[in-house]
């Protein structure tokens, strides 16, 4: 967190605390004056001098009142910068070279050949077409053809139904454009406009993850206790300007302008939120599970954690072809950070007042991402691709993905 900004914070809100002292003063003295005008004038004394005094008063409260509405909108407009407060659990640093393993999961492949990088592997296939996504779009775009599809397609399903039947969630089908109300609630905006792509007419954008829509089902309501927690899952597409990413990932679909991910989102009492933060990182990791795909958790440190969020889990799933980790899911306890934003609140069963709950989400996966970690992790020597026995099923039974023409 930027210390100038506290500083500024510290500074704005002690003058806007002293005007509306200084502006209370005034309105108690006028409203004195105000009574002693009204008993003179029942007496049938003269009040002239005191109809003077008030007059001058009411000039300065309308000139102090324009200075506290101004230095309250700062205070406002600085606030809506100020990054969400880490727990005491997060480890404290300044990137992510500070972030700390949590656990691992899985054996990494070990291949007789050299592995080859998901953009080979699905080039070669004929199922991954970067070239005619330039063309009809431009850069950081990708078109999936036959099996490459069906298994874009198969993943999302194999993902909805593991989250849904499995792990509790409802599914949730909500618009892929949104208001600025919504991103305003959960942290995008102001701070982060730029990473976000506006429709030119009317006040729409369009989402750069399903967390907005989902989230934003409940702004402006009052939950009873009862109904807590509420887990949803959602399948959209996403898209992001990729605002200051120039040169990065510029090499197959790891960094797109769109893509598809399902999402997770839960609604909880602020006293369970910890507990079912590890439970929607499980609920996310099962998928990896399920798939073979060797993986570890990364609990990000204070300098990489995002806008938002109070802690953070990452999901890096290992990519043979590239030799490296590569985030496929971020799971985010965001306490009442978004829900005093999108004004989302739950009532306790007994007579409490009506308080701010807490709002989780996390990728359940990252479609794509996931997509090119079956193609690392499952190739073989001869250039095809084994199907993992968990999408056999949704794959119509096919079990190897084989070169096929353009």
């Amino acid at each position: 967190m930027d210390a100038g900004l506290l500083d500024s914070f510290a500074a704005l809100d002690e003058r806007r605390r002293g005007l509306i002292t200084e502006l209370e003063t005034l309105q108690g003295q006028r409203n004195k004056l105000s009574e002693e005008i009204g008993k003179r004038k029942s007496r049938g004394e003269d009040a002239a001098d005191f109809s003077e005094q008030t007059k001058a008063l009411k000039a300065q409260i309308e000139l102090l009142e324009g200075d506290a509405t101004g230095a309250d909108e700062q205070v406002r407009a600085l606030l809506e910068r100020l990054p969400n407060l880490p727990q005491e659990s997060v480890p404290v640093g300044n990137s992510e070279r500070d972030n700390l393993e949590v656990r691992s999961w899985g054996e990494k492949p070990k291949f007789d050949f050299v592995a080859k990088p998901h953009w080979e592997i699905g080039e070669q296939l004929g199922i991954l077409d970067m070239e005619r996504a330039a063309k009809v779009a431009g850069a950081r775009f990708a078109v999936y053809w036959a099996e490459g599809a069906r298994l874009e397609r198969a993943l999302a399903s194999f993902m909805l139904d593991t989250h849904t039947r499995e792990h509790g969630y409802t599914e949730v089908l909500p618009p892929y454009m949104v208001n600025s109300a919504s991103l305003y609630g959960t942290g995008q905006l102001p701070k982060f406009a730029e990473d976000l792509f506006k429709c030119e007419q009317g006040d729409h954008w369009l989402i750069p993850t399903a967390e907005v829509p989902v989230t934003n089902l409940f702004r402006d309501e009052t939950l009873d206790e009862s109904r807590l927690p509420v887990s949803l899952t959602a399948y959209t597409p996403c898209f992001r300007s990729e605002a200051g990413s120039y040169g990065k990932d510029v090499r197959g679909i790891i960094r797109q302008h769109q893509f598809q991910k399902v999402e997770l989102v839960k609604f909880v009492h602020p006293d369970h939120s910890n507990d079912e933060h590890e439970n929607l990182t499980r609920d996310a990791e099962a998928i990896l599970q399920k798939l073979g795909l060797p993986y570890r958790v990364m609990c990000l440190s204070t300098g990489d954690m995002g806008f938002s969020a109070a802690k953070t889990y990452d999901l890096e799933v290992w990519l043979p072809g590239q030799q490296l980790y590569r985030e496929i899911s971020s799971c985010s306890n965001f306490e009442a950070f978004q829900a005093r934003r999108a004004n989302i609140k739950f009532k306790p069963a007994g007579k409490g007042k009506a308080a701010f709950l807490h709002t989780l989400n996390g990728s359940g996966l990252a479609v794509g991402r996931t997509w090119l970690a079956i193609l690392e992790n499952y190739q073989q020597a001869d250039g095809s691709v084994r199907v993992p026995d968990a999408l056999v099923p949704y794959m119509g039974g096919e079990t190897v993905l084989r070169a096929r023409k353009m």
